[in-house]
């Protein structure tokens, strides 16, 4: 006969659930897992190209966004990268590191998850998935239990953890489930946006730009306060490449309740004093974009004159006209037209506010025993690891208290 009662029952067997799991089931915990999906951490198993960026080497709270900036600093601190890189070592799982501290599996991301599965089940946690849940209710009763209706059977449990992950990537099972839960028992949802995603641009900026498809350069962007040096890459809908999606959360961001989209700041030249540079230049009788073509993409820079009206020699430029241009090349700025959406997104920007959960615990402080870990919360990481490390971290935490 089926066991039924439990002291923990995590919903969701993403990074953040089976970590959670496993942490409660080495206490003691009797503890389960319920997912609707078929296979494992299909999140983990397609991320970093198959091979997981599992973390970073350089997590701090300034890799998060939040509307409660410093909720992330208890759990980080408490278990960071250095704690899960032992976990991966034990496991004997090969990595290396790639630019800005990014750790990948040398083989698969099916390793990562096989870890937690083992993890899991050195812990005597239990698995039962596919399976939906149906209802979460909390009984009156003297030890004020969860009431966990699925198609199948109902369990109850003391503690119950949404891991249910947000809505980004929805072909591989995202659902809105854990800001319903919250929700339900009053927890307030900060409203949820794709982030780390793709930007599209205005039809006649498209247009502009429609021969510069694929076409990749190492910008500085900026927006709402984030700062970010990395690779652009011009597409058919507009701009996407690593710079591009981290700016893409701080610009969602600060677009909330705003009636226009906010500009998103890009320095073509980063490093570089682009007005001295083009003063040293200055009374030559080749283009501006010939020039320009020695620092970007030759394509690139003669479509951004063209955008301006800048197809002139240099020596046709008035010094006024250079600092002009000096401006532009430091801060061009551009309005996007919106993103393209979850299906695209690595990540969901909002979610369960975390001004209504212990930082310690992951515990919703107007509802005892209910607990939100991992994508589900506020808390959106940089790209870079940084999102499986909250997991983890946040995962831990609760794993500790449940």
């Amino acid at each position: 006969m089926a066991e039924l009662n439990f002291d923990v029952i995590v919903v969701g067997a993403g990074a953040a659930g089976m970590m959670c799991a496993a942490e409660a089931g080495r206490r003691g915990r009797k503890v389960l897992i319920i997912d609707h999906a078929e296979k494992l951490a299909e999140k983990i198993r397609i991320s970093g190209g198959g091979r997981c960026n599992f973390t970073n080497r350089r997590v701090g709270p300034e890799n998060f966004l939040s509307r409660n900036p410093h909720f992330a600093r208890s759990a980080l601190a408490r278990y960071g990268s250095a704690q899960f890189i032992e976990l991966v070592e034990r496991h004997g799982i090969r990595y290396h590191e790639r630019d800005l501290g990014q750790l990948f599996c040398d083989e698969s991301a099916q390793q990562i998850i096989d870890m937690l599965r083992a993890e899991c089940e050195d812990g005597g946690v239990r698995f039962a998935m596919p399976l939906r849940v149906e209802s979460v209710a909390r009984q009156e009763d003297a030890l004020a239990r969860f009431a966990v209706q699925t198609i199948r059977e109902r369990y109850t449990c003391t503690s119950l953890v949404i891991a249910s992950g947000g809505l980004s990537i929805p072909k591989i099972g995202a659902t809105p489930f854990g800001y319903r839960i919250a929700e339900q028992f009053g927890i307030p949802v900060v409203p949820p946006r794709p982030a780390l995603v793709p930007l599209t641009l205005p039809p006649e900026t498209l247009q502009r730009f429609a021969s510069l498809a694929g076409s990749s350069l190492e910008i500085e962007a900026q927006c709402n306060g984030g700062r970010f040096r990395e690779a652009a890459l011009i597409t058919h809908r507009g701009l996407s490449g690593p710079v591009v999606l981290q700016v893409s959360s701080y610009w969602q961001a600060q677009a909330y309740g705003d009636e226009d989209w906010a500009p998103v700041c890009f320095n073509l030249l980063p490093g570089i004093d682009a007005q001295a540079w083009l003063e040293q230049h200055a009374g030559e009788r080749g283009l501006l974009a010939n020039l320009l073509a020695e620092r970007l993409p030759r394509r690139f820079a003669h479509a951004w004159c063209a955008l301006h009206g800048w197809e002139r020699p240099l020596n046709q430029f008035r010094a006024a006209e250079l600092k002009v241009v000096a401006a532009a090349l430091s801060a061009w700025e551009i309005v996007p037209s919106g993103t393209q959406g979850y299906a695209k997104a690595e990540v969901t920007l909002g979610g369960v506010d975390t001004r209504a959960l212990s930082s310690k615990t992951m515990e919703a402080t107007a509802c005892k025993g209910l607990h939100f870990v991992g994508e589900v919360m506020d808390i959106t990481g940089h790209l870079g690891g940084f999102n499986f490390q909250w997991a983890w971290s946040s995962g831990h935490a609760a794993g500790q208290f449940v």
